[in-house]
């Protein structure tokens, strides 16, 4: 009888891989993990690879049928033989330089293994067993004693003689690197059920608390770092993740494998590209309430602001997956006589990105997704207070059709930073974060190089003009200086109020203390916490020094406590006013729900307030004079202006220019955008000459070498490319165009001067060449300019090197 499908034998997911190696040996590890064996079936290496399982519910019978009535009996056959005839059935093809794995048939007829020891695999020899294998084979010990000496190390050892006599061959053959020489052990008790796991989740997340891998060459591996930093949920001081701090010797895998991924993602089509990044967006979409609901657990914002750095994180995938219009170049045909000049966009090979921690999900989306479609590939690294987010749009990427290596994750603090700017094969560096750091990461990888931007410094200003609406005003105000925690680069920490702020003060605080503080999963939520314990302190202490230094404290928050999470890094709306220019600590970012409201007798000096301070990030106006809006749009001093609207983060249409301290480095973020495209290619540019080669015979002889003649009376030609037609001699390069039958000759340039003073003459000899008005071009050669006069300059005069 046929044994029924068992459903949690899954088949792998369908991905893209650099080469088919990596596909079958992606196959067989998933495989191993569902508990059956995957065997080659049919392949051609270079377009095609069939693969099925080996083991089935269904017997082959080739035996002819036996006739009940004469008594005969059926042979037994013998327990362990081999079942066959699984439908499961999985085809890797190649296509645009990628191997593309798709699944024909992922059903099974028949149970999974019971346990490893019946996988072939769990016969093979690890490495320290061959090199023993060897040393006991040069000792003459036959197959049987090499057995018995391995099983008494290792007594679960499943290998039989032939094994033995296998590794022998391949050690006279002088192949020591035996296949997957680590061996498959049997599980221990105290791993728990030894069937295969039947969920999709990672084995990673499976742990408590789950331990962040690193992602190297298409592989969620451990790190092998003993230290690992907790991820604290700021609401409730839960440790949610632990994060390695990798070591020099991962990142260096990672980028050895971007490399090699480099060679085969530069050649694939940009439309293969772009529709692996359109199946990305279409997977973030699918999962946006799993990355909310990360961000939120691990950055504190609100399920609201979460969902809105997913989304823009979505525009900026959208973008990349029109790609090809921004990657085209530029031609001008005939740019000299018969030669054509063109730029082309190539990929700088291995980029790398460094992410801040207030926007998990937008940051990372703003580098990597251009990076790849340009054709490079990439290594990032997620900031460690909120690496979840980060993972999961690498599991997205992989799932996509991202090819093995393209995109690496690699976790890690300050070493991994230097590790970045330091290593040779990283071409490129975008950097999300604070001041000092990222003047740091700015200074150490451009020493060694590398193409670098550093988005830093979060302090923006808005100018208050008393025509406004107040109310629009207060809430826009309220909106962008105190919502999301103000862990936002994009959000306004200064107020300047044109003829004084007394007026504005009591509606702004009764607006602020109607916004609700809680947990970022709470409904109705305005404010979450703040990322961390040092963060609420440090915003503790820059409040004191406000006041100490002589600001009023119009609104304190910093002893706010909430219900149910006493131990959340909660911090109030917080308002001070009469804050002045001299203040040390109005010239630094806050990063917290702080406003400040400063007071300025005139627009021009608004103007001047916000253009002396040293960040340039943004600033905005509130007026209802279109006159006051454009004088402010031209004299700021700021990357991105805002119009009666709070500083936003652009579509990614434009860049995000911040400007002065906030901004260093080669081209402004977005990466996308036509930024992005300038950041992430080179253009090298292609002039090509081409003859219309219709003549019968082709002389192609090209004599570079110049010797001035002792006579400095003699003539010196410079020989180029002679095209031979029917006894004619074409010099287009020396312009010498020989009449066969009259042998005309027609020196257009005559006694050309050098700079050494020999004079050089280029002869001309044409056929008749006749003019618009049907003259004889050798009729109208006294018209030609004399050797006093300079020649135009074309294609025949250009030296090759």
């Amino acid at each position: 009888m046929e044994l029924d499908e068992t459903p949690q034998m899954l088949p792998p997911p369908p991905g893209s891989f650099i080469d088919r190696e990596e596909l079958v040996q992606h196959v067989g590890e998933f495989a191993v993990s569902q508990g059956y064996v995957v065997t080659i079936k049919q392949s051609k290496k270079e377009r095609l690879v069939v693969l099925g399982c080996d083991r089935g519910g269904v017997y082959r019978d080739r035996r002819k049928a036996i006739d009940e009535s004469s008594g005969e009996h059926l042979r037994k056959r013998k327990s362990g033989s081999r079942l066959t005839n699984c439908p499961f059935e999985l085809v890797g093809k190649k296509e645009d330089g990628l191997w593309v794995l798709t699944v024909k048939n992922g059903s099974h007829n028949h149970e999974p293994m019971k346990d490893m020891s019946e996988h072939p695999s769990a016969r093979r020899f690890n490495e320290k067993e061959v090199m023993l294998i060897k040393e006991m084979t040069e000792a003459g010990l036959k197959p049987r004693q090499i057995l018995k000496r391995l099983r008494q190390t290792n007594p679960e050892l499943l290998s039989t003689p032939k094994h033995v006599y296998n590794v022998k061959t391949k050690l006279r053959q002088g192949n020591l690197t035996v296949r997957r020489l680590k061996t498959l052990r049997l599980p221990s008790t105290n791993d728990g059920n030894s069937e295969p796991s039947t969920s999709s989740e990672p084995s990673w997340k499976k742990r408590y608390p789950p331990r962040v891998p690193n992602l190297i060459g298409g592989r969620f591996v451990d790190s092998h770092s003993s230290t690992y930093i907790d991820v604290l949920n700021p609401a409730t001081q839960q440790v949610v993740a632990q994060v390695p701090l990798s070591t020099g010797e991962e990142l260096k895998a990672a980028v050895f494998a971007a490399k090699r991924a480099f060679v085969s993602w530069r050649s694939t089509p940009i439309t293969t590209r772009q529709r692996i990044m359109f199946k990305l967006q279409e997977l973030i979409r699918r999962d946006i309430d799993k990355l909310a609901n990360d961000i939120t657990t691990e950055q504190g914002k609100t399920l609201k602001d979460a969902f809105n750095d997913v989304s823009r994180g979505i525009e900026l995938v959208e973008h990349a997956c029109g790609m090809a219009n921004l990657h085209m170049g530029d031609y001008i045909p005939n740019i000299s006589n018969g030669i054509d000049t063109h730029s082309i966009r190539e990929p700088l090979g291995v980029c790398a990105g460094i992410c801040s921690f207030n926007f998990p999900a937008m940051i990372p989306l703003m580098m990597f997704p251009i990076a790849v479609t340009c054709g490079n590939t990439f290594i990032l690294k997620p900031s460690e207070r909120a690496p979840g987010a980060c993972v999961h749009l690498a599991e997205l990427a992989m799932e996509a059709g991202l090819p093995n290596g393209v995109l690496n994750i690699i976790h890690g603090s300050n070493d991994i930073i230097d590790a970045i700017c330091d290593d040779e094969d990283i071409k490129a560096v975008s950097y999300v974060g604070s001041d000092a750091p990222g003047m740091y990461v700015h200074a150490r990888a451009s020493v060694n190089s590398k193409r670098v931007q550093t988005n830093v410094g979060a302090k923006s200003h808005a100018v208050v003009m008393p025509d406004v609406n107040i109310d629009a005003t207060i809430n826009a105000l309220v909106s962008a200086g105190l919502g999301s925690a103000v862990q936002r680069c994009t959000a306004i920490s200064t107020v300047i109020f044109v003829g004084g702020s007394k007026s504005w003060e009591d509606k702004l605080v009764e607006r602020a203390m109607a916004l609700k503080v809680d947990a970022g999963t709470e409904p109705g939520v305005d404010l979450g916490p703040v990322t961390s314990k040092q963060v609420k302190e440090r915003i503790s202490r820059v409040v004191q020094t406000f006041v100490d230094n002589g600001a009023r404290l119009l609104l304190d928050g910093r002893r706010i406590l909430v219900p149910k999470y006493e131990l959340g890094n909660f911090v109030g709306p917080t308002i001070l006013t009469d804050v002045t220019e001299d203040m040390d600590c109005y010239k630094e970012e806050i990063l917290g729900p702080v406003l400040l409201c400063m007071q300025a007798g005139s627009l021009d000096e608004a103007i001047s307030i916000v253009n002396r301070n040293k960040h340039g990030n943004g600033a905005s106006i509130f007026t209802s004079s279109c006159a006051t809006g454009r004088k402010f749009q031209f004299e700021i001093e700021s990357g991105q202006v805002g119009l009666n609207v709070a500083i936003t983060a652009p579509l990614p249409l434009f860049s995000f220019t911040g400007s002065k301290a906030g901004f260093t480095g080669d081209i402004n973020f977005y990466v996308a955008a036509k930024a992005g495209r300038e950041f992430y290619t080179q253009i090298k540019t292609v002039t090509t000459q081409w003859k219309d080669l219709t003549t019968n015979g082709i002389s192609t002889s090209v004599n570079t070498e110049y010797t001035p003649s002792t006579n400095s009376e003699e003539l010196h030609a410079l020989q180029s490319m002679d095209f031979q037609s029917n006894d004619v001699s074409l010099g287009l390069h020396l312009r010498d165009f020989s009449n066969g039958e009259e042998g005309v000759s027609l020196p257009l340039h005559h006694h050309i001067n050098s700079h050494q003073g020999v004079t050089v003459s280029l002869p001309l000899h044409a056929r008749d060449f006749t003019s618009s008005d049907g003259e004889s071009l050798v009729d109208q050669s006294q018209d030609l300019p004399s050797s006093d006069g300079i020649p135009a300059l074309d294609g025949s005069q250009w030296t090759l090197f």
